[in-house]
């Protein structure tokens, strides 16, 4: 089981990511506040896992807010989780594919959106299945499949 490490909400398009402590979540829509409502990609998830091996490769420091994610969660992979729905205290994500880098990455760190160009190390990002709060601290985790019934 991994844990919610960091929570960032974009105020705008391009515009600054503003830390907090929770975060609240609209069915279909995404983090309130957020300036990316709706469509598929409501909230971003990346793992700090993948900052601290960037940060070696690259032989720099890498701070995990400059891929603009909306949560940075710990121990779970989010490696092939395409379909699964990730659970975030109360919060069900359905993940609906891999977020890709921008060239805002390398504005922030050169080489950075290359390092984050593989392997889903860029993150995942998902639609929100239910209104709750999220806080950091909260547990992550996949929800496991129904059983299937013969």
């Amino acid at each position: 089981m991994g844990q919610l490490e960091k929570i960032w909400i974009k105020r705008s398009k391009r515009g600054p990511m503003d830390p907090a402590q929770k975060a609240a979540t609209k069915t279909g829509q995404g983090i309130v506040g957020n300036a990316d409502q709706g469509g598929y990609r409501q909230v971003t998830v990346i793992e700090k896992e993948v900052f601290e091996t960037v940060s070696q490769e690259l032989g720099k420091p890498v701070d995990p807010v400059w891929r603009r994610a909306n949560l940075l969660v710990t121990g779970i992979s989010l490696v092939q989780s395409r379909g699964k729905i990730l659970k975030v205290g109360n919060l069900r994500l359905q993940i609906e594919g891999e977020t890709r880098g921008c060239e805002r990455m390398d504005e922030a760190c050169q080489g950075l959106r290359g390092a984050l160009g593989k392997d889903w190390r860029g993150g995942a990002y998902g639609v929100v299945l239910n209104d709750c709060e999220v806080t950091v601290g909260d547990a992550v985790s996949f929800e496991e499949a129904p059983a299937h019934k013969p």
